[in-house]
């Protein structure tokens, strides 16, 4: 080891190497992708073929860099003119669900609303916010249009925003 202080300049070529190593492994991994059209992808993701059509949640704390492990998620369809509750559910150590929120025949197309309760959350992890907090109940309301397609619902969230998508 030298005694030669670090500068902006010297990580310069170890983050070109790293970088070349990260682009040479997703290369490596490209070929196993699920084949894709101009509209996207048109096969399945091999991890998931042969799995039943289900809703899935993933919960991401962001601000804390962990998996949503205690958050509280109540599923909610629109029927008529109103919310009709389903389910309420806890993220397990992996932010998930233990189960999907909706498969066999409990799964079809509809409006639902996943409600994301954010207070009880950062307050179970003894975060330190100003009162009341920016965020409590958070929804997620999306569509699903056609129940033959698994629907993933991942989110990431800290105490002053969120943001959903239908991942994979």
């Amino acid at each position: 080891m030298t005694d030669t202080p670090l500068t902006r300049r010297s990580f310069f070529p170890a983050g070109l190497a790293i970088g070349g190593l990260g682009l040479q492994l997703a290369g490596a991994r490209a070929a196993d992708a699920p084949a894709a059209s101009a509209s996207g992808l048109t096969t399945a993701p091999a991890s998931m073929s042969g799995v039943s059509p289900r809703l899935t949640v993933h919960a991401i704390d962001s601000f804390h860099g962990v998996t949503g492990a205690g958050l509280k998620l109540d599923l909610s369809r629109f029927e008529g003119d109103r919310w009709q509750p389903i389910k309420s559910v806890q993220a397990t150590a992996g932010g998930r669900p233990a189960d999907p929120l909706l498969v066999g025949d409990s799964y079809r197309a509809g409006r639902y609303e996943v409600l994301l309760h954010l207070d009880d959350y950062f307050a179970m992890m003894g975060a330190k916010l100003p009162q009341p907090a920016f965020l409590s109940k958070v929804p997620l309301r999306f569509v699903i249009q056609d129940a033959s397609q698994r629907v993933h619902l991942a989110a990431l969230f800290s105490p002053w925003g969120y943001s959903y998508y239908r991942g994979s």
